[in-house]
Protein backbone atom coordinates (compact mmCIF):
# COMPACT_ATOMS: atom_id res chain seq x y z
CA UNK A 1 0.00 0.00 0.00
CA UNK A 2 2.87 2.30 0.91
CA UNK A 3 4.16 1.49 -2.30
CA UNK A 4 1.34 3.02 -4.17
CA UNK A 5 1.08 6.12 -2.36
CA UNK A 6 5.20 6.55 -3.08
CA UNK A 7 4.80 6.05 -6.91
CA UNK A 8 1.03 8.40 -6.76
CA UNK A 9 3.45 11.40 -5.10
CA UNK A 10 6.23 10.90 -7.42
CA UNK A 11 3.80 10.99 -10.45
CA UNK A 12 2.14 13.47 -9.41
CA UNK A 13 5.29 15.42 -9.03
CA UNK A 14 6.62 14.58 -11.78
CA UNK A 15 3.03 15.88 -13.52
CA UNK A 16 3.13 18.72 -12.24
CA UNK A 17 6.53 19.59 -13.35
CA UNK A 18 5.86 18.90 -16.64
CA UNK A 19 2.66 20.82 -16.57
CA UNK A 20 4.30 24.12 -15.30
CA UNK A 21 7.48 23.68 -17.62
CA UNK A 22 9.41 22.92 -14.35
CA UNK A 23 10.83 19.85 -15.43
CA UNK A 24 14.61 20.93 -15.21
CA UNK A 25 14.44 23.16 -12.25
CA UNK A 26 12.76 19.71 -10.47
CA UNK A 27 15.28 17.46 -11.84
CA UNK A 28 17.85 19.95 -10.21
CA UNK A 29 15.89 20.10 -6.95
CA UNK A 30 15.59 16.51 -6.75
CA UNK A 31 19.55 15.72 -7.60
CA UNK A 32 20.28 18.46 -4.53
CA UNK A 33 17.75 17.02 -2.27
CA UNK A 34 19.61 13.42 -2.56
CA UNK A 35 23.27 15.26 -2.27
CA UNK A 36 21.55 16.53 0.96
CA UNK A 37 19.99 13.50 2.54
CA UNK A 38 23.92 11.35 1.64
CA UNK A 39 25.32 14.48 3.46
CA UNK A 40 22.80 14.71 6.63
CA UNK A 41 23.34 10.55 6.52
CA UNK A 42 27.13 10.98 6.97
CA UNK A 43 26.94 13.32 9.38
CA UNK A 44 24.00 11.40 11.52
CA UNK A 45 26.04 8.43 12.05
CA UNK A 46 29.46 9.82 13.44
CA UNK A 47 26.72 11.26 16.21
CA UNK A 48 24.69 8.33 16.55
CA UNK A 49 28.15 6.15 16.94
CA UNK A 50 28.98 8.29 19.73
CA UNK A 51 25.61 7.94 21.59
CA UNK A 52 25.60 4.64 20.97
CA UNK A 53 28.71 3.78 22.03
CA UNK A 54 27.82 5.66 25.52
CA UNK A 55 25.03 4.15 25.96
CA UNK A 56 26.88 0.52 25.41
CA UNK A 57 29.55 2.08 27.97
CA UNK A 58 26.66 2.49 30.41
CA UNK A 59 24.86 -0.39 29.72
CA UNK A 60 28.24 -2.76 30.47
CA UNK A 61 28.81 -0.53 33.23
CA UNK A 62 25.26 -1.86 35.02
CA UNK A 63 23.81 1.97 35.01
CA UNK A 64 20.87 0.77 33.02
CA UNK A 65 20.48 -2.35 35.06
CA UNK A 66 20.33 0.42 38.12
CA UNK A 67 18.31 2.59 35.83
CA UNK A 68 15.71 -0.77 35.55
CA UNK A 69 15.64 -1.39 39.58
CA UNK A 70 14.46 2.26 40.27
CA UNK A 71 11.87 1.94 37.83
CA UNK A 72 10.31 -1.34 38.27
CA UNK A 73 8.52 -0.20 41.27
CA UNK A 74 6.75 2.07 38.89
CA UNK A 75 5.83 -0.90 36.51
CA UNK A 76 4.77 -2.92 39.14
CA UNK A 77 2.19 -0.29 40.26
CA UNK A 78 1.00 0.65 37.20
CA UNK A 79 1.07 -3.55 35.74
CA UNK A 80 -0.57 -5.21 38.53
CA UNK A 81 -1.75 -8.55 36.33
CA UNK A 82 2.34 -8.62 35.44
CA UNK A 83 4.37 -10.99 37.84
CA UNK A 84 7.42 -9.14 39.58
CA UNK A 85 9.75 -12.03 38.53
CA UNK A 86 8.42 -12.67 34.91
CA UNK A 87 10.25 -12.37 31.92
CA UNK A 88 7.73 -9.48 30.70
CA UNK A 89 8.28 -7.39 33.74
CA UNK A 90 12.02 -7.46 32.93
CA UNK A 91 11.85 -6.86 29.34
CA UNK A 92 9.70 -3.84 29.50
CA UNK A 93 12.08 -2.26 32.07
CA UNK A 94 14.66 -2.81 29.26
CA UNK A 95 12.40 -1.43 26.51
CA UNK A 96 11.67 1.83 28.57
CA UNK A 97 15.30 2.34 30.16
CA UNK A 98 16.45 1.90 26.62
CA UNK A 99 13.88 4.95 25.25
CA UNK A 100 14.53 7.28 28.09
CA UNK A 101 17.82 7.32 27.12
CA UNK A 102 17.25 7.76 23.33
CA UNK A 103 18.50 4.24 22.22
CA UNK A 104 15.33 4.22 19.94
CA UNK A 105 16.57 1.35 17.62
CA UNK A 106 18.09 -0.22 20.60
CA UNK A 107 15.02 -0.31 22.18
CA UNK A 108 12.59 -2.13 19.18
CA UNK A 109 13.83 -5.56 20.17
CA UNK A 110 13.35 -5.04 23.59
CA UNK A 111 9.74 -3.64 23.13
CA UNK A 112 8.62 -6.43 21.54
CA UNK A 113 10.35 -9.12 22.77
CA UNK A 114 8.17 -7.52 26.13
CA UNK A 115 5.10 -7.77 23.83
CA UNK A 116 5.76 -11.34 23.34
CA UNK A 117 6.27 -11.71 27.06
CA UNK A 118 2.75 -9.90 27.71
CA UNK A 119 1.18 -12.06 25.24
CA UNK A 120 2.27 -15.35 26.85
CA UNK A 121 0.67 -13.76 30.30
CA UNK A 122 -2.84 -12.81 28.36
CA UNK A 123 -5.65 -15.26 28.99
CA UNK A 124 -7.28 -13.90 25.51
CA UNK A 125 -4.99 -14.20 22.33
CA UNK A 126 -7.98 -13.15 20.02
CA UNK A 127 -7.51 -9.13 21.84
CA UNK A 128 -4.13 -7.69 23.30
CA UNK A 129 -4.29 -7.56 27.58
CA UNK A 130 -5.07 -4.52 29.51
CA UNK A 131 -0.85 -4.74 30.35
CA UNK A 132 -0.10 -5.09 26.68
CA UNK A 133 -2.09 -1.73 26.01
CA UNK A 134 -0.29 0.08 28.47
CA UNK A 135 2.63 -0.93 27.82
CA UNK A 136 2.11 0.11 24.29
CA UNK A 137 0.72 3.79 25.35
CA UNK A 138 3.93 3.65 27.63
CA UNK A 139 6.62 3.26 24.63
CA UNK A 140 4.25 5.28 22.12
CA UNK A 141 5.15 8.60 24.64
CA UNK A 142 8.95 7.21 25.19
CA UNK A 143 10.01 9.38 28.29
CA UNK A 144 13.03 10.77 26.60
CA UNK A 145 15.53 12.02 29.04
CA UNK A 146 18.17 11.97 26.20
CA UNK A 147 16.46 13.02 23.16
CA UNK A 148 19.15 11.82 21.02
CA UNK A 149 17.89 11.63 17.76
CA UNK A 150 16.79 15.15 18.14
CA UNK A 151 20.04 16.21 19.29
CA UNK A 152 21.68 14.72 16.37
CA UNK A 153 19.78 16.06 13.87
CA UNK A 154 20.27 19.42 15.34
CA UNK A 155 23.48 18.98 15.51
CA UNK A 156 23.91 17.99 11.79
CA UNK A 157 21.80 20.86 10.87
CA UNK A 158 24.43 23.24 12.68
CA UNK A 159 22.82 24.50 15.43
CA UNK A 160 24.80 26.31 18.18
CA UNK A 161 23.18 24.67 21.01
CA UNK A 162 21.95 21.16 19.90
CA UNK A 163 20.97 19.62 23.38
CA UNK A 164 19.03 22.83 24.40
CA UNK A 165 15.62 21.28 23.92
CA UNK A 166 16.46 18.36 26.95
CA UNK A 167 14.02 19.70 29.12
CA UNK A 168 11.69 20.68 27.24
CA UNK A 169 11.76 17.10 25.48
CA UNK A 170 11.40 16.02 28.95
CA UNK A 171 8.77 18.02 30.14
CA UNK A 172 6.57 17.41 26.79
CA UNK A 173 7.48 13.26 26.91
CA UNK A 174 6.21 13.43 30.62
CA UNK A 175 2.77 14.75 29.99
CA UNK A 176 1.78 13.09 27.11
CA UNK A 177 3.25 9.69 29.42
CA UNK A 178 0.95 11.18 32.12
CA UNK A 179 -1.97 11.45 29.80
CA UNK A 180 -1.45 8.37 27.86
CA UNK A 181 -1.56 6.65 30.88
CA UNK A 182 -4.27 7.77 32.47
CA UNK A 183 -6.25 7.70 29.50
CA UNK A 184 -5.61 3.97 29.20
CA UNK A 185 -6.77 3.27 33.25
CA UNK A 186 -9.55 5.31 32.37
CA UNK A 187 -10.80 3.71 29.10
CA UNK A 188 -10.08 -0.04 30.63
CA UNK A 189 -12.98 0.82 32.78
CA UNK A 190 -15.36 1.02 29.81
CA UNK A 191 -14.68 -2.17 28.43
Amino acid sequence: MINIVWLILILGGFLAAVFTGKVEETTQAAFDSAKYAVELGFSLMGIYILWLGLMRVAQKSGLVKAFSARIAPILKMLFPDVPASSSAMGAMCMNIVANMLGLGNAATPLGINAMKELNKLNRDNTAPSDAMCLFLVINTASIQLIPTTVIALRSAAGSANPAEIVGTTLAATLCSALTGITASKILKRFY
